[in-house]
């Protein structure tokens, strides 16, 4: 295998294979996020859980199960979410790699960089999807209407 010795062509290299990361970070940072969201829903689930341990067994809690099946959804939906973006970064970093061997060598691998990188970006909007459906989820189950009351009851009031 032949890599190349001269400066020009490994600068272009490093150039051509340092745009990708700026989708690494973009996923990293809904990595982030994404991560942030399952621990607030976990931590729900698990209150949900103790104040259904604790009440007597005539109480149905039927409120409480709808809302447990509902996070159960949403943790699906993330954990799917966070498995993509996962997949889509372990992609890019392959893209980086082909990218940099496909213009340092004399290996012809810029056909599976292409594939490699639309196969990251397509990772990375089906992970955007899962995203929108568990946020639309969640803001699903908020009570509006009594928040809405008590805003023209206090503006009454005055």
């Amino acid at each position: 295998m032949f890599f190349a010795s001269d400066l020009d062509t490994v600068t272009h290299g490093i150039q051509l294979a340092v745009a990708p990361v700026f989708l690494l970070t973009a996923v990293a940072a809904m990595i982030g996020t994404v991560a942030g969201r399952l621990a607030r829903i976990i931590d729900r689930a698990r209150v949900l859980e103790t104040r259904i341990d604790a009440s007597p067994d005539e109480n149905p809690m039927a409120a409480e199960f709808t809302e447990l099946g509902q996070l159960r959804t949403r943790g699906r939906l993330v954990n799917f979410c966070i498995a993509l973006l996962t997949f889509c970064a372990i992609l890019i970093g392959l893209t980086i790699m082909a990218l940099f061997l496909g213009e340092t060598t004399e290996i012809q691998i810029f056909r599976l960089a292409t594939v490699l990188f639309l196969t990251g970006v397509s990772c990375f909007l089906m992970a955007l999807m899962c995203f929108l459906a568990e946020t639309l989820i969640a803001t699903r189950v908020l009570k509006f209407r009594r928040a809405s009351h008590v805003i023209e009851v206090t503006q009454g009031n005055k």
